[in-house]
C-alpha cells in the first residue's frame, strides 16, 4: 500500500540527456554501496524488439531462451490451430529448451499456461532428427523441416508453441519463458543487467471500452515525425485503422529495467498546448473534461513552456533488487499491512469530533454502517 519514488524533471533536454543522469546516478549506488562497477550506457532495445523476443516489455535478459516466429512457415498450414490463428491476423512463435522434460512436467506447465488464458501448451521433442509431438500428424514435412532448420533444433531439443493474437502469445510465451528459465537453472542470480525499453507505442486499443488509451500517460510527448499520425486519428475511421495508425505512434517515453523489473520509467512531456489537446480528444476526453481536469496545465502551456522530460525511480523496488529481497517490504522501515495498517502505531486509528471539527470534515454515518 505504499512505495517511494525517486522524481527528477529537467528542461531543455532529450530523451538520451534523462539516460545519462539516471545512469550516473545508478552507477555511483552500485559503485559506493554495493562495491560493483556497471559498464555505461546501458543496451537498448526498442519496445517492438522487447515484446519479439521475451514476450515483456521489461524483459530479463540474464538468460536466452527467445522467442522465435514461425508465421511464416506456417502461413499455408492445414493445422486448423496454426491455420486459425493466422486467418485472425495472429503470429506463431516458439521456444527452444536443450533439454527433454518429463511428461509431468510438462503437465504442469500446461496448467501453468492454462492459468494465463490458455487454451493448452503445444510442445514437440527432438528425436534421432525426427520431430515427435502430438501435432506432428498435423504438419507437413516441408513445414517441420523449415521450423527445425529457423530453430536450430538438436536431438533432446524441446519446443513450445503459442498460436494466436500477438498480445495473447506474449503474454504466455513470455511468463513460460520466466518460468523455464527457473526450472533450468538459467538465471544468474549474481549478476545485475540493465537496459533501457525505448520507442513504446504512444496508445492501445482497449477492446472492453473500445477505444485508445494511452500506454504511459495522456502527458507523453509523441516523436515529431507522428505528428501527422494523430492529426489523422481524429478522421471517422474504422477500427481497424484506428488500431493500426494508434499503436504505429511512438511516444518519447522509455523505461528502465533491472533483472525483468522495471526501476525507472519516464519520457519527454507534451510541451504544446495544440498537441496536448490532440491528445486529449483521442483519448475520448472532452474539452469540458479537459477543462476542468488539466486546465491549469492548458492554460501554462498557452504562455510557454520549455521542452522537458524526467523519470522517476521505484526507490524501494531498487533497494530490494541491490539487497536480493523480493519483496519491497523488506526494505521499508515499519511497512504496512496488506490492509494498510501500521503495526507500529496503530493507524489509521479513532479521530476525536474535536479534530474532526477543527479541519471541518463531515463523517458520513451510513458508511459506517454498512
Amino acid at each position: 500500500p505504499e512505495f517511494t519514488q525517486i522524481d527528477f524533471e529537467m528542461s531543455f533536454v532529450q530523451e538520451q540527456d534523462v539516460m545519462e543522469v539516471s545512469e550516473q546516478l545508478i552507477k555511483r549506488l552500485f559503485l559506493e554501496l554495493l562495491d560493483i562497477r556497471l559498464n555505461t550506457p546501458f543496451k537498448r532495445i526498442t519496445y517492438k524488439e522487447a515484446m519479439g523476443k521475451y514476450g515483456s516489455d521489461k524483459p530479463d535478459t540474464r538468460f536466452g531462451l527467445e522467442l522465435i516466429d514461425l508465421s511464416d512457415i506456417f502461413k499455408n498450414t492445414n493445422f486448423n490451430v496454426f491455420k486459425s490463428a493466422i486467418e485472425q491476423k495472429g503470429i506463431i512463435k516458439a521456444i527452444k529448451i536443450d533439454k527433454v522434460l518429463s511428461r509431468k512436467e510438462i503437465d504442469n506447465l500446461t496448467e501453468y499456461v492454462k492459468g494465463l488464458g490458455a487454451k493448452g501448451l503445444a510442445w514437440g521433442k527432438i528425436e534421432n532428427g525426427e520431430f515427435n509431438s502430438p501435432i506432428a500428424k498435423f504438419l507437413s514435412q516441408e513445414e517441420i523441416k523449415a521450423m527445425i532448420s529457423r530453430l536450430e533444433a538438436k536431438d533432446q531439443n524441446m519446443i513450445f508453441f503459442s498460436a494466436d493474437k500477438p498480445k495473447n502469445v506474449y503474454k504466455i510465451l513470455g511468463n513460460l519463458r520466466l518460468q523455464l528459465g527457473k526450472m533450468l537453472n538459467l538465471i544468474d542470480e549474481s549478476k545485475f543487467e540493465f537496459l533501457w525499453v525505448i520507442d513504446f507505442p504512444m496508445f492501445e486499443y482497449n477492446e472492453e471500452e473500445g477505444r485508445l488509451d494511452a500506454m504511459h500517460h495522456p502527458f507523453t510527448s509523441p516523436k515529431e515525425e507522428d505528428f501527422d499520425k494523430i492529426q489523422k486519428l481524429l478522421d471517422n475511421l474504422q477500427k481497424e485503422d484506428i488500431i493500426n495508425i494508434g499503436e504505429s505512434i511512438k511516444a518519447r517515453a522509455y523505461d528502465i529495467v533491472l533483472n525483468g523489473v522495471e526501476i525507472g520509467g519516464g519520457s519527454i512531456r507534451i510541451h504544446k498546448q495544440d498537441i496536448q489537446k490532440l491528445v486529449f480528444k483521442i483519448l475520448n476526453i472532452t474539452d469540458e473534461e479537459a477543462a476542468m481536469k488539466f486546465g491549469f496545465l492548458l492554460e501554462a502551456l498557452k504562455y510557454g513552456a520549455p521542452p522537458h522530460g524526467g523519470l522517476a525511480f521505484g526507490f524501494d523496488r531498487l533497494m530490494a533488487m541491490m539487497l536480493g529481497f523480493d519483496s519491497i517490504r523488506d526494505v521499508i522501515a515499519f511497512p504496512k499491512t496488506q490492509k494498510g495498517t501500521c503495526l507500529l502505531t496503530g493507524a489509521p486509528d479513532v479521530v476525536s469530533q474535536k479534530q474532526l471539527k477543527e479541519l471541518h470534515i463531515k463523517v458520513d454515518e451510513r458508511l459506517l454502517s454498512s
